[in-house]
């Protein structure tokens, strides 16, 4: 996976850092950021080397959503059109996170709006510096949570929350969002990225066939009935038995030491 001048991408162990990388923009999304961070987030899923992926901004901010200027110019998304047409997702960013099976963590490092706020809520877990804020601005723009937002949000923080949210348009700083749920915790500034790495490597430590499984069930269980769940879950476990790993993990409990597991 190489990176381009608008998203870097870079390896530390098993763990994949995606940075968006327009920070005199506040990391406005471009038409090439959205197509780079969908084939890097596409080719890291099926990787084997890759067991955690964290998505960070440069600068001070982490993403101020759709780029503005590009929209006002008539040459961002959407351009040309007018009303309802059919269009193709498929491959789109909020899309394509929501499928991943590997876990995702967001190091929130500054103001995230709009579609920056619906990528970073499109994450399994939001670590926030005590400078990042969540932009709910939508209905101050005279759109909606386009990205994701207006799933993601009931289902975060059950749906008096998510109307709350939503319907004021306010900014929410660290503390509020810790509050509400949003984020998992917040950190000072500079030990985000600290922390965020602690977290992805205490993950990518772990069977990487189990974390995915585990994943993919979760993601699914929400549309499903609690009967289909649990058979969907029992069909994942079959080939998990049979897996090194899962020797591994019994051999190093009987032999007290930590397992050294190989996804496979």
């Amino acid at each position: 996976m190489s990176g381009t001048e608008e998203l870097l991408v870079e390896r530390d162990g098993n763990v994949l850092i995606i940075t968006l990388n327009r920070p005199d923009r506040m990391n406005a999304i471009s038409g090439p950021m959205l197509s780079a961070l969908s084939t890097t987030l596409q080719e890291a899923n099926v990787d084997p080397e890759v067991r955690a992926v964290v998505l960070t901004g440069a600068g001070r901010g982490f993403c101020a959503g759709l780029d503005l200027k590009d929209q006002m110019s008539g040459e961002g998304m959407g351009a040309g059109q007018r009303g309802y047409r059919l269009f193709d997702l498929h491959n789109s960013p909020p899309i394509v996170i929501n499928r991943m099976d590997k876990p995702m963590i967001c190091a929130l490092n500054g103001a995230a709006a709009g579609y920056g706020m619906d990528m970073a809520l499109g994450c399994d877990i939001r670590i926030a510096s005590e400078n990042a804020r969540l932009g709910a601005v939508f209905a101050k723009r005279g759109v909606l949570p386009e990205s994701g937002g207006c799933w993601l949000l009931p289902r975060l923080i059950g749906w008096a929350k998510a109307a709350e949210v939503a319907f004021l348009g306010d900014v929410l700083d660290a503390q509020r969002s810790l509050e509400l749920g949003l984020v998992n915790r917040v950190v000072p500034h500079d030990e985000l990225m600290n922390e965020t790495m602690k977290m992805a490597h205490k993950i990518a430590d772990n069977a990487p066939l189990s974390v995915q499984s585990t994943k993919r069930m979760m993601r699914l269980g929400m549309d499903e009935t609690f009967e289909v769940a649990v058979d969907h879950t029992y069909l994942q476990l079959l080939p998990l038995f049979q897996s090194d790993d899962f020797k591994e993990g019994l051999s190093a409990f009987a032999e007290k030491r930590d397992p050294q597991f190989k996804g496979r």
